[in-house]
């Protein structure tokens, strides 16, 4: 250690832990939400995990989503998953297939599957069931408000991947059509869990 605290020259160099994650990158991730406050009882929309856009008023999910393995176990990024928008319903479309795609991911079922099973596992009680949701997803970049780049979160990875089974660490099989991909056992009904976090009620502490 140096004599004088003010000398920096023997200073670890700085580790950079900002350095963009490659575009393409697959990795299994937890999903977690940053309630916003916004119900809407009509749509389902219940237990503040909506977030509604002052700007746009725009209805989202504010996810988190941590890495939790391989080379960038722990790393951490951001995206929004549409609800709503005044534009139309394109954004909430895709935020509806994103979803799909995470519970197939999540839940180890084909896209094409079809059977009761299956779509007893595309079927939730609301968000509170996606939050805490494990699966894996593929890495972007995008550019943020600032015109700098950003890793996000668009796409989950599903059961028809090549690389789904090695990187969940589950067994496909082959249906009798053929078919390959197909969950190794029928996906349960899945009941929402009965601890629930308090709903969040009012605007963002943040925004008051």
């Amino acid at each position: 250690m140096s004599s004088n605290f003010f000398d920096f020259q023997d200073a670890d160099p700085q580790q950079s832990g900002f350095d963009l994650i490659p575009k393409g990158v697959i990795a299994p991730m937890r999903m977690t939400f940053k309630p916003g406050g916004h119900d809407d009882a009509s749509q389902g929309w219940t237990g503040g995990y909506a977030t509604e856009s002052f700007d746009t008023g725009a209805v989202y999910l504010a996810a988190e989503f941590v890495i939790t393995g391989g080379e960038y176990a722990k790393r951490k990024l951001w995206s929004n998953i549409g609800l709503y928008s005044r534009k139309g319903p394109t954004w909430g479309q895709m935020g509806r297939s994103f979803i799909r795609a995470a519970l197939n991911s999540a839940r180890n079922v084909h896209p094409q599957d079809n059977s009761p099973q299956a779509t007893a596992a595309r079927r939730i009680q609301g968000f509170l069931e996606l939050d805490g949701l494990e699966f894996l997803a593929r890495v972007d970049i995008e550019k943020d408000s600032n015109g700098q780049d950003r890793n996000v979160v668009k796409v989950a990875v599903e059961p028809d991947h090549p690389d789904y089974a090695k990187l969940m660490g589950v067994s496909l099989k082959t249906s009798d059509d053929g078919n390959s991909g197909a969950p190794a056992q029928a996906a349960p009904a899945y009941a929402a869990p009965v601890q629930q976090r308090a709903p969040v009620t009012g605007k963002p502490s943040w925004a008051q």
